[in-house]
């Protein structure tokens, strides 16, 4: 069953396609309050007319090995950015570390699609990290930090980043086994962290993955 909250429209012309024509589609993946009435939701082309739960289970059985996580105690407005972008690089969870609210809307509903696990704590998100024997990664531009455009991102890892504003905290720079910095060029002292995900999870693609499916 779609809701109004899943169809995400335009103001200037509606995104996705109307109602399907011609003889309906078979199979259990199609959704067919979708096929009568239109699908505008912000899927891409080969999701159309599909229900969610199926979308879900196809991105699944793709998803890659790098995880992200984002600390969460001030309501950081860039989460649904980092959500956003876990989705359009297939991540295999996103943490949130702290606070269990968090702004959905600059998500854009892609966390309908988008595993998301909350971590009350540091030590808890650690423990977690360290049953799942990934590595954990912190990218910040601090003291030591060596610059990320000179490594190769671990295969299996999570990709931690801080609350905007300080960075990462004091615990979370202990938990990762090495942090690596974007580098800057400008005059500003700092990108936030919904582009600074954007950068690392491309960086990781680039070292690991193979075009995405047509």
């Amino acid at each position: 069953m779609t809701t109004g909250e899943d169809q995400i429209t335009d103001s200037v012309a509606e995104v996705g396609v109307g109602p399907w024509t011609g003889e309906l589609p078979v199979g259990d993946h199609w959704d067919p309050d979708l096929l009568e009435q239109g699908d505008r939701r912000n899927v891409v082309d080969r999701y159309r007319y599909w229900r969610r739960e199926a979308v879900v289970a196809d991105l699944d059985s793709r998803r890659h090995g790098f995880h992200v996580a984002i600390e969460n105690w001030q309501h950081d407005f860039n989460i649904g950015t980092v959500v956003r972008n876990a989705n359009a690089f297939l991540a295999a969870e996103v943490h949130i570390v702290g606070r269990r609210r968090w702004n959905r809307r600059g998500a854009m509903v892609t966390d309908r699609y988008q595993h998301v696990r909350h971590h009350a704590t540091i030590e808890e998100f650690v423990d977690w990290a360290r049953g799942a024997d990934l590595e954990i990664i912190g990218i910040d531009n601090l003291p030591g930090s060596r610059p990320m455009e000179t490594t190769t991102l671990p295969e299996r890892c999570v990709l931690l980043f801080g609350q905007e504003g300080p960075g990462l905290s004091d615990p979370a720079r202990t938990a990762c086994s090495q942090l690596f910095s974007i580098a800057q060029y400008g005059s500003t002292r700092s990108i936030n962290a919904g582009v600074a995900s954007g950068i690392a999870m491309h960086a990781w693609i680039r070292a690991h993955a193979g075009p995405p499916p047509g």
